[in-house]
């Protein structure tokens, strides 16, 4: 196949004079010379809706994001599955919330609801650095533009559209409502917010990966059910004003108010809501908030494999809505040459948002429906025969799952990894490692890189099942002999295990086995590849003494760390409710936790030993803690 050069984009008349709404615009592939029209995406304007000769929408998704028609951003995916319903579906991106909410009264109103999502990212971590500072771009908007959604979009959206049309429902969606659903430490305001529906006028919040709930919602609109009488929908939450009939199972919380007063009553909360977000067998939370009560309804069981095919083989062009010619949109560039292969993580790290959002239980695609999308990269314009990751929220986890169901039926902990890996789990590489090999085989590719994030644990981990080593083994010599695109990154995120414990990561002394692997496996095939480990300083339960052993220890195995992060509290994470309320939920222990700027910059600071301008504070620091060893080690040994 020859290489693609570039994309022409042209409006094509018809013979009869049409009007500028029916004006088609075509998308030219100089490779295969594929061609789009402009409605082969959703529409975004009232032209583009005219130009379908569609009078009134049923759905309209409004997202902090540009609208990129791409399995990886959750507002395309939803816009598809709705329009796989049959619906008339639109999105207007990157709304201006600003003077007369132009961008909200374009479309009219829909007649079913409107559907709110602030986008891939939390909207103030899209916005604001671990230090609580500012960020000067944007990687969702086209050439990184600031300013173009509003610090929690969730709320801001729904406010706005309320106030024009008080009458039609809005339910809100994304990571950022669905990590916000409970009660909840918010860093950025430093204190402690009630669930984001008693801030948001909307009428329901889907969590989670919402293709289900999202499909029952509207197929039961359709049947015409009223939309305030959806209460019993799996993976939704809403906000009644009086006490819902009760379930065998119901799970009360502490109350927001008792939460405010009390942090050992907010941590005792967030291990029943980390434990039910990670059964197969959930039970129904209930959480009072003044007068009313928050109801989250317990989630859609993983989604089998026609399911996530099904999410997945919808009509996406792949590619950025057409409006944005000539503009950069980074995040897209960064995927676009990617194909997700799984959803779902059991690692559990405590810093970690994905099994909260994603789930633990690991839904896979088949391998037909993979090869499906990597065909159609082939044909995309300026693909060169690489991609660039071949993942998922880790990358091998692929087809992973309990080898007696019952089993995982009965378990409530968050992680299947820690502190050790589960004897019950099957975690064969075999999958990976044929998936692999036939994706290489297709025409056009010459290489299927591994961009996301390795368990090295899996891979190391002795098991009773010999076909398992087995498998372990031929995947790391796959993956690094063959699969590495000049660097392989890792996250230990430290070296001290007493951090690593409540980090919910194996202990460092398994990177130094899995470097010594990288290293020979290198040296075997005549390969100059990097090891690229990530850390993370003041996390709780992380000490000065701990970075500084951290910095040492790094040192000896010749690393100047670059992949470096202050921990940033996000909500609905373990990490985060230890660093607010000062307990461990699980233990209710207390836990030291760096909390100051001044605290975290003496940690952060010994990642960067080698710098000349951290010597002298480094030395003093270590002078302070009586570590002459750890200075000796750090500047005066080669």
């Amino acid at each position: 196949m020859k290489a693609c050069k570039s994309i022409g984009i042209f409006f094509a008349k018809k013979r009869n004079p049409p009007t500028i709404a029916r004006q088609t615009m075509e998308v030219n592939y100089l490779c295969g010379m594929k061609t789009y029209r402009l409605n082969d995406w959703l529409p975004t304007t009232k032209k583009e809706v005219e130009a379908r000769g569609w009078e009134q929408l049923d759905v309209i998704l409004f997202s902090g994001d540009a609208y990129v028609d791409h399995p990886s951003f959750g507002a395309a995916v939803i816009g598809r599955v709705l329009e796989a319903e049959g619906l008339k579906v639109a999105i207007v991106p990157q709304p201006d919330w600003h003077g007369d909410y132009r961008d909200f009264k374009k479309l009219g109103a829909p007649r079913l609801f409107f559907g709110v999502s602030p986008g891939a990212m939390d909207s103030m971590i899209n916005h604001y650095t671990a230090n609580k500072r500012k960020r000067s771009d944007d990687a969702y908007t086209p050439d990184r533009r600031p300013g173009m959604r509003p610090d929690y979009p969730s709320i801001v959206y729904a406010r706005i559209l309320k106030e024009l049309y008080p009458e039609v429902p809005v339910v809100l969606g994304g990571i950022e409502a669905s990590l916000r659903r409970l009660t909840h430490y918010d860093y950025w305001q430093d204190k402690l917010r009630p669930g984001i529906l008693v801030d948001s006028p909307a009428d329901l919040l889907i969590y989670g990966m919402g293709e289900q709930p999202i499909r029952e919602l509207v197929r039961r609109l359709q049947a015409g059910e009223p939309f305030h009488s959806l209460h019993d929908i799996r993976q939704t939450v809403y906000l009644c004003n009086d006490t819902p009939i009760a379930q065998a199972d119901d799970i009360q919380l502490f109350s927001h108010e008792e939460c405010l007063k009390d942090k050992l009553k907010q941590a005792k909360n967030f291990r029943h809501i980390e434990e039910e977000s990670n059964k197969l067998h959930a039970a129904r939370l209930l959480q009072r908030v003044g007068r009313q009560t928050l109801v989250v309804n317990p989630p859609f069981p993983p989604m089998t494999e026609a399911e996530i095919d099904a999410s997945f083989d919808l009509p996406y062009t792949r590619l950025p809505h057409p409006k944005y010619k000539g503009k950069v949109i980074p995040a897209f560039e960064m995927i676009k040459f990617s194909v997700n292969v799984h959803r779902g993580c059991f690692g559990g790290c405590a810093f970690c948002t994905i099994s909260a959002h994603q789930g633990k239980f690991i839904a896979s695609r088949s391998q037909a429906s993979i090869l499906r999308e990597v065909k159609a990269i082939t044909e995309m314009p300026d693909f060169k025969g690489y991609l660039s990751d071949l993942g998922g929220p880790s990358a091998n986890m692929y087809r992973m799952k309990g080898r007696d169901s019952r089993i995982c039926a009965q378990c409530k902990k968050p992680s299947c990894v820690a502190p050790t890996v589960c004897k019950n789990l099957n975690a064969d590489h075999t999958p990976l490692l044929e998936l692999y090999a036939a994706v290489d085989r297709l025409p056009g590719i010459k290489k299927s890189f591994i961009g996301s994030g390795v368990r090295y644990d899996l891979l190391l981990h002795r098991y009773d099942d010999d076909r398992l080593n087995q498998s372990a083994h031929c995947y790391m010599e796959e993956l690094i002999a063959r699969h590495v695109s000049g660097r392989l990154k890792v996250a230990p995120e430290h070296t001290a295990d007493s951090v690593l414990r409540l980090m919910r990561k194996p202990s460092f002394s398994l990177f130094g086995q899995f470097k010594q692997v990288f290293d020979r496996v290198n040296r075997q095939h005549g390969l100059n590849q990097q090891l690229i480990p990530y850390f993370i300083s003041s996390h709780p339960g992380c000490k000065e003494e701990d970075m500084a052993e951290l910095a040492a220890i790094t040192k000896r195995l010749h690393f100047q760390l670059e992949q470096v992060q202050d921990f940033t509290p996000t909500p609905m994470t373990l990490a985060t409710e230890i660093y607010y309320t000062g307990y461990h939920p699980y233990t209710l222990e207390k836990v030291y936790t760096a909390r100051t700027q001044a605290q975290k910059l003496a940690q952060r600071q010994f990642f960067f030993w080698y710098k000349p301008e951290c010597r002298q504070p480094i030395l003093r620091e270590l002078q302070r803690m009586g570590r002459k060893d750890l200075a000796q080690k750090l500047f005066f040994i080669n």
